[in-house]
């Protein structure tokens, strides 16, 4: 077992000084989010605060990226454009904010572990990030992810996945991890606050229902709604957002389409990053839990932490789903995967099928 190492203000000032650039360290304390049991984060640019659940309501008051407000009460309003037929609105102490544009979120700081798990790879451990956001101090600079180039003030964003793999305790007691990813990666390492992330344990990636044989998933592109069979029962269903319909300027598309037909899974990582597209309609996105892959090209069921507009296409091919349901189909689904390296691919016929249709 890895014991914690020493860890001073110095090392992490000269961190930030020699990784970051024009980076700035200034970790959040972690418990100044509102105080309130449900919170949202902004997950979009510049939000409007409106009077009523209604897009045409007067606006009281702008919030921007990554800004925390309490999350009271979903209610359904107007549509917030003619152009977004999502209905849902959250509530806040301020007025109502259009739900799409708020990622659910909760503020569960967490006691840090002291030492890391020996694996087949090394000491180290999967960890979830379970407050609105953590700052991050990268710790081998240039930068080589693209999200990273274009964002002076990296985080990670609550449900995000990484993997830690040393733990060092500065002079004022602060524990830190520092965080990178296993599959998908540029290469980027980080340290954070401790604090911010749970260590994944045994149950989090625990079979549901081993015994039954005959599982399938029926995704609708239609209703934007997915199910899980065991045999003719339905066992699960949630909403999803598939392939988008529309670019960012409302013309209509066809690459980005979620395949039609029956797909068997063939890999399945706990955590994966995913990068993709061309200049204007690319993505580049870390830590990507509980992601089901199930066609050839990297069409997958995952986390979605960017967005909250489930029930609306809004994916470059893939399936979102909320990271709670994600996690669900990802233990429920076979291949089982271990945490140990938590990646696993079969061959053919691979695992549970995937039925994807239209109406």
């Amino acid at each position: 077992m890895d014991q914690a190492q020493h860890f001073s203000r110095r090392d992490a000032l000269k961190l930030a000084a020699l990784g970051l650039g024009g980076y700035v360290l200034n970790p959040r304390v972690l418990d100044d989010f509102p105080p309130s049991e449900r919170l949202g984060r902004v997950c979009k640019g510049k939000v409007d605060i409106k009077a009523r659940p209604d897009g045409n309501s007067q606006s009281v008051g702008v919030i921007y990226d990554d800004a925390v407000v309490p999350w009271l009460r979903e209610v359904v309003g107007s549509t917030h454009s003619i152009y977004e037929p999502n209905l849902r609105w959250v509530e806040t102490n301020e007025g109502y904010i259009w739900a799409p544009l708020l990622q659910p979120v909760l503020d569960q700081p967490n006691q840090p572990v002291d030492s890391l798990p020996q694996t087949s790879t090394g000491s180290g451990i999967w960890v979830e990030v379970t407050v609105p956001w953590v700052d991050l101090i990268l710790d081998n600079p240039p930068p080589r992810s693209p999200w990273l180039k274009e964002n002076l003030s990296p985080r990670l964003y609550f449900s995000q996945i990484l993997w830690v793999d040393q733990i060092k305790t500065d002079d004022r007691g602060q524990v830190w991890y520092r965080v990178n990813e296993r599959y998908g990666t540029y290469g980027d390492i980080f340290w954070a606050v401790a604090e911010a992330f749970r260590p994944l344990g045994s149950d989090d990636l625990a079979s549901i229902n081993p015994e039954v044989e005959e599982k399938r998933i029926l995704i609708n592109l239609n209703y934007q709604t997915l199910s899980c069979f065991e045999g003719t029962s339905e066992v699960f269903y949630c909403r999803i957002s598939s392939g988008a319909k529309f670019d960012a300027e409302g013309n209509p598309i066809d690459k980005w389409s979620t395949p039609l037909g029956s797909h068997p899974i063939w890999r399945k990582v706990v955590s994966l990053h995913m990068s993709g597209g061309t200049t204007g309609g690319g993505y580049d996105l870390p830590g990507i839990g509980w992601t089901t892959l199930f066609v050839g090209t990297g069409i997958a069921i995952h986390a979605t932490y960017w967005h909250n507009n489930f029930g609306v296409p809004m994916s470059h091919g893939c399936v979102n789903a909320r990271p709670e349901d994600a996690h669900w189909i990802f233990r429920w689904t076979s291949p089982f995967v271990h945490s140990d390296p938590g990646d696993v691919t079969v061959s053919m016929p691979g695992g549970t099928k995937v039925e994807v249709v239209e109406g």
